[in-house]
This record gives C-alpha cells, sequence and structure tokens, in this order.
C-alpha cells in the first residue's frame, strides 16, 4: 500500500516568492519556493478552507491563467484540483463573532493576540485538519518571531527560507 501524499497548507507568499516578483529574498530562497511549489502540485496535497477564504487571497495575488510564474501556475493547479480530494483536502473554518477574520480553530493563547488577522486562515486550516499538516512559510518575518510559540500551540511551520527570513526579521526590529 502506498503512502498518502504528503499535505500541507501554503502561505501566499510561497508562491509569491516563487514568482520572483521580490527583490528582497536570495535566490536560494526562490529556488526552495519553486520547488516546494513543483514538488506539490506533482505529488503532493494542500489544505484549503470550504468558504475559499485561502483560494480568494491566491486569486487576489497571484494570476489565474497561469502566467508568468511558477507561482501563478500555482493557482492554476488550485483552481483546476480544488475539488478533487486526491490534490486538496478541505476544511470547515468557524469564524469568530466579534472579528470575521479570526476562527475558533485558531488557537487560544495569549502570545498569538497579536497574531495578523489575515493569515489566521492558515493557522486555522492546519489546526482543523485531524493531520495538523505543516504550513510552507517563505518570507513572513512575523511567523518567524512567533515560531516558538505556534509550535507550542501545535502548529508545524516549515521554513523554506529560514536565512532570509531570519535576517527580515531581524532588519525589522523583531517584527
Amino acid at each position: 500500500m502506498n503512502a498518502s501524499p504528503a499535505l500541507f497548507v501554503i502561505d501566499t507568499n510561497v508562491p509569491l516568492t516563487a514568482n520572483n516578483n521580490e527583490q528582497t529574498v536570495s535566490p536560494a530562497c526562490v529556488q526552495a519556493c519553486v520547488q516546494a511549489i513543483n514538488a506539490v502540485t506533482q505529488s503532493g496535497r494542500i489544505v484549503l478552507d470550504d468558504n475559499w477564504r485561502i483560494i480568494n487571497e491566491y486569486k487576489h495575488k497571484l494570476s489565474p491563467t497561469g502566467q508568468p510564474g511558477v507561482g501563478d501556475r500555482f493557482l492554476k493547479w488550485v483552481l483546476t484540483n480544488h475539488a478533487n480530494p486526491a490534490r486538496c483536502a478541505r476544511v470547515s473554518l468557524t469564524p469568530r463573532q466579534d472579528d470575521p477574520r479570526d476562527f475558533e480553530e485558531f488557537p487560544r493563547d495569549q502570545a498569538l493576540a497579536g497574531f495578523d488577522p489575515s493569515d489566521r486562515k492558515f493557522v486555522a486550516a492546519s489546526c482543523a485538519h485531524e493531520e495538523r499538516p505543516p504550513i510552507l512559510q517563505a518570507t513572513d518575518s512575523k511567523w518567524w518571531g512567533l515560531r516558538r510559540e505556534l509550535e507550542r500551540c501545535g502548529v508545524r511551520i516549515q521554513f523554506l527560507c529560514p536565512k532570509d527570513i531570519k535576517e527580515l526579521h531581524e532588519r525589522k526590529g523583531g517584527e
């Protein structure tokens, strides 16, 4: 029996970095994001929420035509495969009444109270899935600053560009 394909939640900055539009990251970081995107689209699976919050963010920042970059091809792949359970797992997220960008599935930990509301859907999607898949993260230095707190809450993050993200975090004064 074959093992099931690797499962991930993918933050939007991974396909954006794979598009190589950012001049602030190293070529090695771009290559790591390209390799991660290619591996997922060839033989992996991703987690998406049932209300298209993640897809809509991808659509807002990437081209659905699949051109011109690897990240854009990723969005086209997502739009083609979003209903295919062999490629995409769906989870339900429960918006909190006081803030629709926050979710019941997001860890209730005071250390995460300031976590970016627009990124909470990625953490909540990982937490909502029974496998608690890792979140692929490229360049958001705030995630680096909260990595220990997230890990303590059972959230796994796979930093594709640890050197770049650490330098960005330090340059931004720990933000």
